[in-house]
């Protein structure tokens, strides 16, 4: 039997049936006034009958106010309670177990989409980013502490659904990443000016979502291994608060990094690398060799894996308990059969570019791209893996020009 197969029991009891989850990815299938829809039922009841033991879906925002991307699910209130059982029964009724990632974007929503945008400080994207995204507004403590009630109450109807478990998205970026960020998080109360301070809002939503759930419902988180942009999340400081939260009880830690202004998780930062580390594929591996020294906790590690023999080895080699995949399944949805047989995956993953610098340097086409595969799939059709980066890009940014209009009109 291959490390692929292996069963893991989670702190909190739950068992994974394998060792291959899906990361989150953007779906963008919601309604424009952002209630989950059949099409999410439809996705996931797809990728679960291929057997993968873990399935997360993509962003879904605790506060209508603050969205992401027009069609993005929001969990605020019991008001989608049918809907949301039948998302979560569609990937247990197969033996895989189902989890929302949960988010606040922060910064990182388009100009237009929300009223206002919240961050730690007032910090505007780089300049050529300026254009896509509006500066913040700095969160009052109010503010705060309204947002990590949300997350609490998002994470108990999750919970009542029928899902497995929630994830705390505290990577690429958003909201979570942003409070732990030197670079972002430019406080001088109590939630910023040391490690300690920029760690207590993630560690605040943690203690309110278990509040919440209780002691035996599983709780993970997605952190960064490092920002990749000066000023921002070291290694070390990623470190620290893994730590933190080990002891705190989490059930499982999913290593990424990178933001949209250093996309790292899509492969887009490309930085000095031995061969052997090459050989390993992952893009993350090293630092997640240097969690497992330090911590017990489960990890997950999600971003370049190629082949099942890397993924194998990682397991085997115990850096990794679980592997995440994501943008494979956008174009081979059963790639968990191959790889559970011990077979390589029918297709591979290659960059998507529009041939439009600024825009490809943005990595938004790791986005744009993987969602329009995703809405094929929620549809019953097939994914086109070779479809143009370019024409892509023009349908996306008129379907995400008219997702905000109707959004903002909804609100009006």
């Amino acid at each position: 039997m291959h490390s692929l197969n292996q069963t893991l029991r989670l702190p909190s009891g739950t068992v994974l049936p394998n060792r291959l989850a899906k990361s989150a990815m953007s779906e963008a299938l919601a309604t424009y006034d952002n209630h989950p829809t059949l099409a999410l039922v439809e996705l996931y009841r797809r990728w679960a009958q291929s057997g993968i033991g873990m399935l997360i879906t993509g962003n879904v925002m605790i506060d209508r106010r603050a969205l992401g991307e027009p069609g993005n699910v929001v969990i605020e209130d019991e008001a989608d309670m049918d809907v949301l059982k039948q998302w979560a029964s569609a990937v247990t009724s197969y033996g895989s177990t189902a989890w929302v990632q949960l988010n606040h974007p922060g910064k990182q929503s388009p100009k237009g989409l929300n009223t206002f945008n919240l961050a730690p400080s007032a910090v505007p994207f780089r300049q050529d980013m300026a254009a896509f995204f509006d500066t913040p507004r700095e969160a009052t403590h109010a503010e705060i502490v309204e947002i990590i009630e949300r997350f609490g109450r998002s994470a108990a109807i999750c919970q009542k659904a029928g899902f497995s478990g929630v994830q705390i998205h505290g990577a690429h970026g958003y909201l979570v990443s942003q409070f732990l960020s030197p670079l972002q998080n430019q406080r001088t109360d109590e939630w910023g000016g040391n490690d300690t301070h920029r760690r207590k809002f993630l560690m605040a939503v943690y203690a309110e979502i278990r509040k919440q759930v209780g002691p035996d419902f599983p709780i993970a988180i997605k952190l960064n291994s490092a920002d990749f942009q000066k000023g921002g999340i070291s290694e070390e400081e990623s470190l620290g608060t893994i730590q933190a939260l080990a002891e705190a009880g989490i059930d499982f830690i999913e290593i990424s990094g990178g933001t949209y202004e250093a996309p790292a998780m899509s492969g887009a930062i490309t930085r000095p690398q031995r061969a052997s580390t090459l050989a390993r594929e992952a893009y993350f591996l090293d630092f997640a060799e240097k969690i497992r020294s330090s911590v017990k906790v489960p990890l997950m590690l999600t971003g370049g894996f190629r082949s099942v023999a890397a993924m194998n080895e990682a397991i085997h080699s115990g850096a990794v308990d679980v592997i995440g995949l994501a943008r494979l399944l956008a174009i081979e949805p059963d790639a968990a059969v191959s790889l559970l047989a011990g077979l390589d995956s029918k297709q591979q993953v290659r960059p998507i570019t529009t041939g439009i610098k600024p825009i490809d340097k943005m990595g938004l086409m790791e986005i744009l791209w993987y969602a329009r595969q995703l809405k094929r799939m929620a549809n019953g059709n097939d994914p086109k893996p070779h479809e143009s980066g370019l024409w892509a890009f023009l349908a996306s940014i008129l379907k995400n020009g008219w997702g905000t209009y109707q959004t903002k009109r909804m609100r009006a």
